[in-house]
């Protein structure tokens, strides 16, 4: 059972309105407008991709029988604004912090590969439904909407879930490489070609490709 602090609760709320407009920035630019215009396509994106990352942590944490606690990186979510107008976003804005007197290394694995899993399978949930949509995206303003945000949210999970598999720092690849290089390896290179896929192809044309237009 999940049980929230009342602190907990406002440094998910602040650090998910920070990235969410961070990823708006870097998306449009420094354009007020056109920000405001893609901000609510990314936050369901970033309210998916980055919350349920981070309850999969605490989840396998919990069900270890650890307490686990969001909390908030004032620096992270300061710099993640920084670097957003270079269009790119740092997103480090607050982990969660599992208070254990002893962890072994594959426990502290486990618990750190199920945010960027949950990330991979929000990506490829956001996917199918713009492929789901596409067709009819053409002639229906609700069908377009739909899949402008699937894009968006597919684009995001799959960066989210790259950037944290990383083998730097404490991010959460660094705590995955030292239980099992194989899982890390695996797992980061779904996720690599996922975000490659966004980056250099683009969702329409993947959503084309998978339709065979």
């Amino acid at each position: 059972m999940f049980k929230f602090t009342s602190n907990e609760v406002r440094d998910l709320i602040i650090a998910f309105i920070f990235i969410s407009l961070s990823f708006a920035i870097a998306n449009a630019g420094r354009n007020p407008s056109a920000i405001l215009a893609i901000l609510p396509f990314v936050l369901i994106g970033v309210g998916t991709g980055f919350i349920l990352h981070e309850l999969g942590h605490k989840f396998v944490s919990m069900k270890y029988g650890y307490w686990a606690e969001f909390k908030l990186w004032p620096q992270g979510l300061i710099f993640a604004l920084i670097t957003s107008f270079f269009g790119f976003v740092f997103a480090a804005p607050g982990a969660v912090y599992t208070y254990a007197n002893y962890m072994t290394d594959e426990i502290n694995g486990k618990i750190s590969i199920a945010g960027p899993i949950v990330n991979i399978i929000l990506a490829l949930i956001f996917l199918a439904i713009a492929v789901m949509v596409y067709p009819s995206a053409f002639y229906s303003e609700t069908s377009a909407l739909i899949f402008i945000a699937c894009s968006i949210g597919y684009s995001i999970n799959s960066f989210l879930a790259t950037f944290n598999l990383l083998p730097i720092g404490n991010l959460d690849g660094s705590k995955v490489l030292r239980w099992n290089f194989g899982i890390w390896i695996v797992t980061i290179a779904i996720a690599a070609i996922l975000t490659l896929a966004s980056m250099t192809i683009g969702v329409e044309n993947i959503v084309r490709i998978i339709l065979g237009f």
